[in-house]
């Protein structure tokens, strides 16, 4: 079971004056502290584990959030960076001693230059609706997670998330040109900008995917791309999930650039199914292969694909054959998470392999499903070998959350095995800190530590998180 520290007792004690602080810097509406309203923060999308925060400050502006984390910092208190609370690694997990800095209030347009193809916006807007404010003019950011519906900018750089478009697109790293930092101190920080590289250390580089360890990010300038003249997917049905990975692997071995590629298996296709009505065959495992350009393109690219996948003996084809179909496909894919919800309690993983290691991975996973007696379902970016395997659990029973984990772990540690990584695009967080030795060597974790201690010398960002606890603690103690 997960360790979390014991809170600071002298922060507790000072609460009332660290409140009256924040209220000097924030408008009153926005710090929240009440413990009633504070325990709608107590978790994000991993809800195994729940704590209230100290508080919570849902600033306005760049300005305000660099007021917040000053306070903070002369204050010795632990600082939550939150954007919309999608993550599924306990990102955004709080301690009963911190402050919890929300950036949902930080949504708006800043400017759009569609000549040099970017968008400026503050992070606490959603990913769906950056494509939004641009679709009209023929263009669209390109990363897609799942929960692009709800989830901020902010989460996105945080976690370096991706989504089924990464394959020929990329992850939020490969979209994003600039960023505006604050740090710990409160010192603002503008990195990368409207171009194509900027000079000097790549420091935005480091910031994508460092989950809150090195600031709070308020602004993003974004790649925004023109949308392609057509696309069209095709489901491949097959006998088995391992059958349906090979297939995967040859795809790209093809020399195939597909727009994504999508994995789903029968517990997913079956939830999907009663969930929205997507149309999905009856099989033990889907994949959803979409290309994209002119007519012709789209024919060439899915003949040859059509080709790959015969030598795999799929038991059903379906390619699309009008808009509405498209878009009741890719309803079906978006809705699996919400659609598993239905079913059980689970937790989501996000391990990454080689594609070529998909069918013995698979085939992993279903002999530790056995051996845990736990159910999994397998919804993933199969193109970039991104897997999500959701561990079904009754969360009420204390012994299952604990075979849970123990799974997840042993699932996460087969994907490292195989030559791949803990993540892709969901984070550490607290899920998986245990787990960081698996990956790194000590030399790995001390130069990752090294880069934290020079953007937040006190460990007072985002604690508890990435590393395990026993080091990031003696690393705050010293």
């Amino acid at each position: 079971m997960l360790e979390m520290p014991a809170p600071s007792e002298e922060i507790l004690d000072r609460k009332s004056d660290i409140v009256r602080r924040l209220k000097e810097v924030a408008p009153e509406a926005t710090v929240i502290h009440d413990p009633d309203e504070t325990k709608a923060y107590e978790c994000d999308a991993f809800t195994v584990y729940t704590c209230s925060p100290l508080a919570v400050v849902l600033p306005s502006s760049t300005e305000e959030v660099a007021a917040v984390l000053k306070i903070c910092h002369e204050e010795s208190v632990p600082v939550i960076p939150r954007g919309s609370g999608t993550s599924l690694a306990g990102g955004a997990l709080p301690t009963a001693d911190s402050v919890i800095v929300g950036v949902s209030r930080m949504n708006e347009v800043l400017e759009t230059d569609y000549d040099n193809r970017f968008i400026r916006v503050q992070t606490g807007r959603t990913n769906l609706s950056v494509t939004a404010e641009v679709e009209g003019r023929g263009f669209f950011y390109a990363p897609d997670p799942s929960s692009q519906l709800a989830c901020a900018i902010a989460g996105n750089i945080a976690m370096n998330s991706g989504g089924a478009h990464c394959l020929k697109y990329g992850v939020t790293t490969n979209n994003l040109m600039g960023i505006r930092l604050v740090t710990i101190e409160g010192e603002i920080m503008d990195l990368g900008g409207p171009y194509l590289d900027a000079g000097g250390l790549d420091l935005m580089g480091i910031v994508c995917g460092s989950e809150g360890q090195l600031g709070i990010v308020t602004e993003a300038i974004l790649r925004i791309v023109p949308k392609p003249e057509g696309a069209r997917p095709v489901l491949f049905g097959f006998s088995s999930n391992e059958v349906a990975g090979a297939c995967v692997a040859d795809i790209i071995r093809a020399g195939i650039l597909p727009v994504a590629i999508e994995f789903m298996d029968r517990p997913c296709i079956r939830a999907c199914e009663d969930f929205v009505g997507a149309g999905y065959p009856d099989v033990e495992a889907l994949l959803i292969v979409e290309v994209e350009g002119a007519p012709s393109e789209i024919d060439m690219q899915l003949g040859l694909i059509k080709q790959v996948a015969a030598n795999h003996n799929p038991e059903t084809v379906q390619e699309s054959l009008s808009d509405e179909q498209s878009a009741r496909i890719w309803a079906g894919r978006k809705s699996a998470f919400g659609a598993m919800g239905r079913i059980a309690d689970y937790i989501c993983l996000d391990g990454t392999i080689p594609v070529s290691e998909l069918p013995r991975v698979l085939k992993g996973i279903s002999k530790l499903s056995e051996t845990y007696g736990l159910g999994v379902a397998n919804v993933f970016h199969a193109g970039d070998g991104n897997l999500h395997p959701l561990i079904l659990f009754d969360a009420n029973s204390e012994e299952e959350v604990k075979r849970c984990e123990e799974m997840g772990a042993e699932i996460l540690k087969l994907c490292v095995e195989s030559g791949g990584c803990l993540t892709g695009e969901h984070g550490v967080g607290v899920e998986k800190r245990d787990l960081m030795p698996c990956q790194y060597s000590e030399a790995d974790l001390e130069a990752q530590m090294r880069i934290k201690d020079v953007f937040d010398p006190n460990w007072l960002l985002n604690p508890t998180k990435i590393f395990p606890l026993h080091i990031s603690g003696e690393r705050r103690a010293a």
